[in-house]
């Protein structure tokens, strides 16, 4: 993978609008399950690129070290084959004290390439150095979205359980709603009062019957007395009213 899509997907994908996309999403819940897929995956791919490029990196950090003491080694090796080389001509020695002044070129342009080396890898560790920086902080803040991404995810389901449990107590209201206990209490008392009321209303027609048997009585007392009136009346006596006690 290019560095250049890595840091543009790190980009993209650390500045995203959560809320935004949620807003935005059909089944928001769904979405997030996603979300949380790309940035795992997203960072594992990151992360693997990190890693390489950080070898590249240390290899490269490597090198230039071993360059630098290249240098310095065939440096050392100069000054002495040119030091030997004057102590060679001041004991008047020239053919010998010639090569080891030729050893001492040869070692100068040994340091020299390995001094080149080490200059010219310098900028392109400090690049990748760079680059090994904004990779580091790329994956921190994708491992902050994918933090957040997980807050989110877990909120709404914590959220949507809770609608999920208000809309149970509700439709259970509804049910208590449609089959009333006090309704059934109603109509069970109206029951009881049309069974109190035909109660009092026997109890009504019952006096009311009570009363005529006597007014009968009455009747037939009355019935008693005439006749006892008449056969007095045609026995010859007086038409008196008859008391009690006579």
């Amino acid at each position: 993978m290019a560095k250049q899509s890595i840091f543009g997907r790190i980009a993209q994908l650390a500045k995203a609008n959560i809320n935004a996309l949620l807003d935005a999403a059909e089944d928001p819940a769904k979405m997030l399950d996603q979300m949380v897929r790309d940035y795992k995956n997203s960072i594992e791919e990151a992360r693997a690129a990190t890693a390489d490029t950080i070898g590249n990196l240390r290899m490269l950090e490597q090198d230039h070290a071993e360059d630098v003491a290249n240098a310095e080694d065939w440096g050392r090796k100069a000054i002495a084959a040119s030091r030997k080389g004057d102590e060679l001509r001041a004991a008047g020695n020239a053919t010998d004290a010639d090569k080891f002044d030729n050893l001492a070129k040869v070692a100068l342009g040994r340091q020299m390439a390995a001094e080149k080396e080490a200059r010219d890898a310098e900028p392109i560790i400090a690049s990748q150095t760079a680059v090994v920086s904004q990779l580091k902080k790329g994956i921190e803040a994708m491992e902050g979205k994918l933090r957040e991404l997980s807050a989110k995810r877990d909120q709404l389901i914590a959220r949507a359980k809770t609608a999920e449990a208000q809309t149970q107590v509700m439709d259970a209201m509804k049910s208590i709603d449609l089959l009333d206990p006090t309704s059934e209490i109603s109509r069970f008392e109206e029951k009881v009062r049309r069974e109190e009321a035909r109660v009092l209303g026997q109890q009504e027609l019952a006096s009311s019957s009570l009363d005529a048997q006597f007014e009968q009585l009455e009747i037939s007392d009355e019935a008693i007395e005439l006749e006892a009136r008449l056969a007095a009346l045609k026995s010859g006596g007086s038409p008196k009213a008859v008391t009690s006690g006579e």
